[in-house]
């Protein structure tokens, strides 16, 4: 079986997504979900004042919306740490947090894929061919998860 999430409103896997409400403390501050810190971490470099008016975004669609904005110059080294900041941040998350991390420890072996139409990189894609790479990042947390449980 495989587990498709998306929205945060897909019970019991809205947990997943980066923008459930799952905060969490990082980098010396508080986080109220993972897409704020990810979003963020594109300016922490280049424009602390855009990275902190991220971090303050009032909800997780305006933190992406802010992060995806090319007014503000991202780091120049983004397009190699982006994966390892998502996998910190997801596994924060559900260090944090004993109910979903039981959530995702309870999905098995089974393999766990966004199913974002618009996203072919962190998500499936439309058409099933993206990367997945939000769903790869679960399932190295979930691992992760068990040996520290172990």
């Amino acid at each position: 079986m495989t587990i498709y999430f998306y929205t945060t409103r897909q019970e019991p896997y809205g947990c997943f997504s980066n923008f459930s409400q799952h905060g969490f403390q990082l980098d010396e501050h508080w986080w109220v979900t993972s897409e704020h810190y990810f979003q963020a971490q594109k300016f922490i470099e280049t424009d602390p004042t855009w990275y902190q008016a991220i971090r303050e975004a009032k909800t997780p669609k305006q933190a992406a919306t802010m992060g995806r904005s090319r007014e503000h110059p991202i780091r120049s080294d983004w397009e190699q740490v982006k994966d390892e900041l998502m996998q910190k941040a997801v596994l924060k998350k559900f260090e944090t947090h004993a109910d979903i991390r039981e959530v995702l420890l309870s999905t098995g072996d089974e393999l766990i894929v966004e199913n974002a139409p618009g996203d072919y990189y962190w998500g499936c894609g439309k058409d099933g061919s993206g990367k997945n790479k939000l769903g790869e990042i679960l399932m190295a947390v979930r691992d992760i998860l068990r040996q520290e449980s172990a």
